[in-house]
């Protein structure tokens, strides 16, 4: 016994320390971001840390960034928007200290004429700055020199135009923009056939027309064409229906062109207040023909070296054009170019995402529809930097979340940005097919009425004339319709011979 207590402990033992080291291993799992980087911190719960992380034992990182409205802007003493909500979100989940500090040449990052990289990509470089945060485009050139994490906002290549400024004169027949050809083509179809219907009914039916020999038709061709016009017009018409075909037809029509109208209505208003009517330039090759507008981009930013490095021909012109008057069309920041697009007749040509807050701060302002290069803003760190997988897990987690949709709802949206997302149409005719299914259905049923009524009437006449009801019923329609039958020349001399 004495020799199997020695065992004994050994073997708690071994079992206590098996069990730790599986307790250790569960929280260093690698999607938590702890497996080979024991300096960065892994996730941890967001609540009880500061936004910035001011606590002790964290580490601390120097930020660079640069000053551009929403994403970093200054507030008094301190930094607020996009990128700053960002970082304050990546600081919570990694569990760091940072030090911001904007970048000194308020460039982006490029090769200089020397070879050096300029702006925040220089700063990484030159181990100035850890990371840099900020609306950084990830692009092959700058991924060759530092590193880049998941991309936090996709974005493009737009156009930012002032309205006036591409404005066009309304056509002659603006009033027809609304609905579309095909639409108008239909309406005049539908109203045609309405007042032949009305015409048809108002003759068959012995309601509306008791003797069709001695009486006269109100319903003429002429008189329901004016009858389907004043419906159209919302106004009362003379003759008024007595027979209830005609009155089923008269309200069919009747509820057809209310919710027409309705339509109309509806649909021209947003036509004049969204004026995207108005909008020749809608793609680049558009820009490249004009000739009222200049049109430039931020002076040695990755949108210019996109245009220069395209082999596309359209964006060839763009670059050799601003090639030629880079003195004049580049520009140093996107505050100048948005004040520039504002003041005169230019256009700028940048990230899409940055033109959709300009023009949602700015109402004068609209961006071109066609969008190209699709790209996005990457967080930037050193090649070997051990953050640069906890920080693109870290933003694929708020992703995961919705925090990052809702910084971009935060920053962005604006009673402007909610009118330009209303993108105006003319209304197609599948947008009115139930209208004209309606419409026709009712005048089915007019005709219906019609000529139950006509054989109602046929019958009572043929049981007092003791005739044949078909006989009396293909007579009615052929007097109402005034077509004359051919005489029958044996009918009367055997008449008279049996006479």
């Amino acid at each position: 016994m004495d020799k199997g207590l020695p065992f004994t402990i050994c073997v708690v033992t071994a079992l206590l320390l098996l069990r730790e080291s599986s307790q250790a291993g569960e929280e260093d799992d690698p999607e938590r971001l702890a497996a080979s980087t024991p300096a960065v911190p892994s996730f941890l719960d967001l609540q009880g840390i500061d936004s910035r992380g001011q606590a002790e034992g964290l580490p601390t990182l120097t930020v660079t960034t640069i000053l551009e409205d929403p994403y970093v802007m200054v507030r008094g003493a301190e930094l607020e928007g996009y990128c700053m909500d960002l970082l304050g979100a990546l600081a919570e989940m990694l569990r760091f200290q940072y030090r911001v500090k904007v970048v000194g040449d308020g460039q982006y990052g490029a090769v200089s004429a020397g070879g050096n990289w300029t702006g925040m990509i220089g700063e990484i470089l030159r181990r100035e700055a850890d990371i840099a945060v900020a609306p950084l485009t990830v692009t092959s050139a700058r991924e060759e020199v530092v590193s880049f994490t998941t991309p936090f906002l996709q974005t493009g290549i737009g156009i930012l135009l002032r309205k006036d400024t591409v404005s066009q004169e309304m056509s002659f027949f603006h009033f027809l923009s609304p609905f579309s050809k095909e639409t108008w083509t239909g309406l005049l179809f539908a109203y045609l056939l309405t007042c032949c219907c009305l015409f048809l009914v108002a003759r068959l039916s012995p309601c509306e027309w008791n003797e069709p020999k001695n009486e006269e038709n109100h319903f003429t061709f002429l008189n329901s064409l004016w009858f389907g016009a004043g419906a159209l017009a919302l106004q009362g018409v003379t003759p008024r229906p007595q027979a209830l075909s005609v009155r089923v037809v008269a309200v069919v029509w009747w509820l057809f062109t209310l919710a027409l109208l309705a339509a109309y209505i509806a649909n021209f208003t947003a036509l004049l207040s969204s004026g995207s009517e108005q909008l020749p330039i809608q793609t680049f090759e558009d820009l490249v023909k004009q000739r009222n507008l200049e049109f430039g981009t931020l002076e040695g930013s990755s949108t210019f070296y996109f245009f220069k490095n395209s082999k596309n021909p359209i964006h060839q012109m763009i670059y050799e054009y601003m090639e030629k008057r880079r003195e004049h069309v580049l520009v140093k920041t996107y505050q100048e170019a948005v004040q520039r697009v504002m003041d005169s007749n230019y256009a700028f040509i940048g990230e899409s995402i940055s033109q959709d807050l300009a023009a949602a701060r700015h109402c004068n302002l609209i961006r071109a529809p066609e969008v190209i290069g699709a790209r996005g803003f990457g967080i930037a760190t050193t090649q070997a930097s051990p953050w640069t997988k906890p920080l693109s897990i870290a933003v694929l987690k708020l992703r995961e979340l919705g925090d990052l949709d809702y910084l971009r709802n935060k920053w962005w949206e604006s009673s402007c940005l909610r009118r330009s997302r209303d993108r105006w149409s003319p209304l197609e005719p599948p947008a009115l097919g139930g209208l004209f299914l309606a419409l026709g259905v009712g005048l089915a049923l007019g005709v219906l009425a019609a000529l139950a009524e006509l054989s109602n009437s046929s019958r009572l006449t043929a049981g007092h004339a003791k005739k044949s009801c078909c006989s009396v019923f293909v007579e009615e329609i052929c007097t109402r319709l005034r077509i004359k039958e051919k005489a029958r020349p044996s009918q009367e001399p055997s008449g008279k011979a049996n006479a």
